[in-house]
C-alpha cells in the first residue's frame, strides 16, 4: 500500500510539473506570436506575389490558437482574393507566381480565385504557374496563368471527376443496429447511408448533375484558355493522361515548358531583371492582405456564415478546431448589426451544408428583422443547402457562384435503435417503469410504436411546411411552386439562377457591390465579422481539451477521405431532432 501511495505521488506531480510547463511554453509561443501579429509585413519593391495552391482552405480569416500552435498551414479564401485585388493595384508587385499542390478547396472556392485572377490580369502584370503535380482544380487555375510550367517528373492528373459515398446499412445490420428515418421529400438523401446499401436513383440523378456540371465548367475554362477543345481535353481525361511521361503534357499543350524547382527560380529572376545571386523579393497572400487599412466611406459588414448549423457550440481543442454556426451566436451578432448606425448594409457570406432547424428558424428571424433596417445581401460560398438556404431566403438579394451546392428545401428527423444490439447480441434486457404511454419515447432501447412513428412523421411534416413558407415569403412564390422546387432536390448555383432560387451569379465582390447598390452608397469599405475569439478564452479552451478530441485527430489522420463517412456515423447518434441538411457528404476525386 506505501509503494501504490508513492507511485501515485509521483504520477500526480508529474502531471502538475508537465502541466506548469507546458503552460509556460504556450504562454512563451503565445507572446511570440502576438509580437508578430503586431508588426505589419513591408512590401518590397518588385516583390512577387506567392500563392500557394496548397491544403485546407477556409472563407473567412480567423486562424486559432490551436492552429498556430501546431503550425497548421490552412488559407483563407478572404486573404488571398484580398492580395490578388491589392496586387492589381499595387506597384510594388510586379507578379503573381502560383504554386500548385494538393489544394483542399470547394469549386466555387476555386471559381472565385480564378475571376480575382482574370480582373488582376487587366494590370497587364505577369501571372505564372509552377508544381509537381497539378490536379484538376490547381489546373484550372493556373489555365488563367500566362505560362505553365511543370517539373520534369511531374505530373497533370487529368481523369475527370468522381465521387463517392459510404454506406452503413450491412454494417449496422451485423451489430444490431438500426435507424428510424422521417423525411419530407423524395430527394432528401441524407439518411440514405444509415438505411441504404446504395444510391436512390433520386440521390445519383442530382449528384451526377454535381460531378458533370463541375466537370463541364472547368473543360469549358481549360479549353478557352488553353486552345485545346472540349473533346479532346475529355479523351485525354479518359486515356488517364496523368500517368504518361510529362513531356507528353508538353505536346499536348497542357504546360509550357519542363523545369525543376532551381530553373523555375530563375526564370522568375528573369522576369524580375535579377542576377543570379539576387534573392527574389516575395509576399505571401496574408502578408499582402494584411497591409490593407481600408477605412474610407461608409461600412459594409461582411458576415462569415461558416460550417455546420448546431443549437449550441462544441468545445474547440487543440485537435478540433473546425468551423461552425452556433444559431443563437449568429442571431445576437447580426442584432447587433442591426442596431449599429454606423453599418449601413450587411452582406452574409454563406458556406454550410445545413444541421439544426431550430437553430435555422431562429437565424432567420434574425437576418429578416436585420433586413427590415438595412440592405442584405447572400452570397453563397460553396455551400449554401437546407439549413444554409434557410437562413439565406429572406435576403434581400442572394449571389452564388455557379458551382455553388444550393437548395435541398427538406427536413428529416432519426433516431437510433440498439435494441437488437443490446438484447439480441450482448445479452442486455431493460425494464421501463412509465406513467404515461410515450414517456420513455426516444430510448434507444425500445423500438418505436406506430404511433410514436406517426408523431415524429408529423414533427417533420410541419418543419417543412415552416422551411416552405420561409422560402416561400423570400423569394415571392408560391407554395406550391416552392414544393415544385423543394423535396430536397440539390441544385447547382447555375441551375438555381434559373429557377429564381437565387438572383445572380458572382463572388463576394458582386455581393458587395450590389449590398453599396442597395443602400445608395458612393464610397464604402468592408469590415469582416465576427472577430477572432478572445486569446485567453482561447487559451482556456486548449488547455481544457479532452483526451477525446486527441483520438478524435488521430482518427482523421488514419481515416483520410472516410473520416468524414466516420463523421456522419457519430454525428447521426447526437443530433438534434430536426435537421434541415445537404442530403450527402460526397468525397471528389
Amino acid at each position: 500500500m506505501k509503494e501504490f501511495f508513492k507511485m501515485t505521488g509521483a504520477t500526480v506531480v508529474g502531471l502538475f510539473v508537465f502541466t506548469i510547463v507546458a503552460f509556460l511554453i504556450a504562454m512563451m509561443t503565445l507572446s511570440g506570436m502576438m509580437a508578430a501579429s503586431e508588426a505589419t509585413p513591408s512590401v518590397q519593391k518588385n516583390s512577387v506575389l506567392v500563392l500557394k495552391l496548397d491544403g485546407s482552405l477556409s472563407d473567412h480569416g480567423t486562424t486559432s490558437l490551436s492552429d498556430e500552435l501546431q503550425g497548421n498551414t490552412s488559407q483563407t479564401l478572404e486573404d488571398i482574393l484580398t492580395a490578388i485585388k491589392q496586387a492589381k493595384t499595387n506597384d510594388k508587385i510586379a507578379g503573381i507566381y502560383l504554386e500548385g499542390g494538393s489544394f483542399g478547396a470547394d469549386p466555387a472556392q476555386v471559381e472565385e480565385i480564378y475571376d480575382a485572377l482574370q480582373d488582376y490580369k487587366i494590370s497587364g502584370k505577369w501571372l505564372v504557374a509552377y508544381a509537381d503535380s497539378y490536379n484538376a482544380f490547381t489546373y484550372y487555375l493556373a489555365s488563367a496563368a500566362d505560362k505553365i510550367y511543370l517539373n520534369p517528373q511531374g505530373v497533370v492528373d487529368w481523369h475527370g471527376l468522381g465521387g463517392k459515398m459510404m454506406y452503413f446499412k450491412p454494417l449496422l445490420d451485423k451489430i444490431g443496429i438500426k435507424f428510424n428515418v422521417f423525411k419530407c421529400g423524395k430527394y432528401k438523401s441524407a439518411t440514405e447511408p444509415l438505411i441504404n446499401d446504395h444510391m436512390s436513383d433520386e440521390a445519383r440523378a442530382q449528384t451526377t448533375r454535381f460531378i458533370q456540371g463541375t466537370w463541364d465548367k472547368i473543360v469549358a475554362t481549360v479549353s478557352k484558355n488553353r486552345k485545346i477543345s472540349a473533346d479532346t481535353l475529355n479523351a485525354y481525361a479518359d486515356r488517364y493522361i496523368g500517368v504518361e511521361d510529362a513531356k507528353n503534357f508538353q505536346k499536348y499543350h497542357l504546360v509550357d515548358g519542363l523545369l525543376y524547382a532551381d530553373q523555375m527560380k530563375a526564370n522568375i529572376k528573369k522576369r524580375l531583371g535579377l542576377d543570379n545571386d539576387d534573392m527574389i523579393p516575395q509576399v505571401s497572400a496574408s502578408d499582402l492582405a494584411s497591409t490593407v487599412k481600408e477605412s474610407k466611406g461608409d461600412e459594409i459588414a461582411v458576415y462569415y456564415a461558416e460550417g455546420e448549423i448546431v443549437d449550441e457550440a462544441s468545445p474547440q481543442s487543440m485537435f478540433n478546431s473546425g468551423s461552425m454556426i452556433v444559431g443563437k451566436d449568429m442571431a445576437d451578432d447580426l442584432n447587433g448589426l442591426a442596431d449599429d448606425d454606423g453599418v449601413k448594409a450587411v452582406v452574409i457570406r454563406v458556406d454550410s451544408p445545413g444541421g439544426s432547424a431550430y437553430a435555422s428558424e431562429q437565424i432567420w428571424h434574425a437576418i429578416k428583422n436585420l433586413a427590415k433596417r438595412k440592405p442584405v445581401v447572400v452570397s453563397m460560398g460553396g455551400y449554401a443547402a437546407s439549413g444554409g438556404y434557410y437562413i439565406s431566403a429572406p435576403a434581400d438579394y442572394i449571389i452564388a457562384e455557379p458551382t455553388t451546392l444550393t437548395g435541398s428545401i427538406g427536413i428529416y428527423g432519426a433516431s437510433i435503435d440498439r435494441s437488437k444490439l443490446m438484447t439480441g447480441k450482448l445479452g442486455i434486457n431493460a425494464d421501463y417503469v412509465q406513467t404515461n404511454r410515450n414517456s420513455t419515447m426516444g430510448d434507444d432501447m425500445a423500438p418505436m410504436t406506430v404511433e410514436q412513428e406517426s408523431l415524429m412523421q408529423a414533427s417533420v411534416n410541419r418543419g417543412y411546411r415552416l422551411f416552405k413558407s420561409r422560402v416561400a415569403e423570400g423569394r415571392a412564390m408560391t407554395m406550391d411552386r416552392v414544393e415544385e422546387l423543394a423535396q430536397g432536390h440539390v441544385y447547382l448555383g447555375m441551375d438555381a439562377k434559373k429557377l429564381k432560387l437565387v438572383d445572380a451569379l458572382g463572388g463576394l465582390d458582386v455581393a458587395v457591390a450590389k449590398a453599396a447598390e442597395l443602400a445608395s452608397l458612393s464610397e464604402w469599405h468592408t469590415v469582416s465579422y465576427p472577430g477572432a475569439e478572445d486569446m485567453f478564452d482561447q487559451m482556456m479552451d486548449l488547455f481544457s481539451s479532452s483526451t477525446g478530441s486527441y483520438l478524435d485527430g488521430q482518427l482523421r489522420a488514419v481515416l483520410g477521405d472516410d473520416y468524414g463517412a466516420y463523421m456522419m456515423m457519430r454525428r447521426a447518434t447526437s443530433m438534434s431532432r430536426l435537421q434541415a441538411r445537404l442530403p450527402y457528404e460526397l468525397i471528389i476525386k
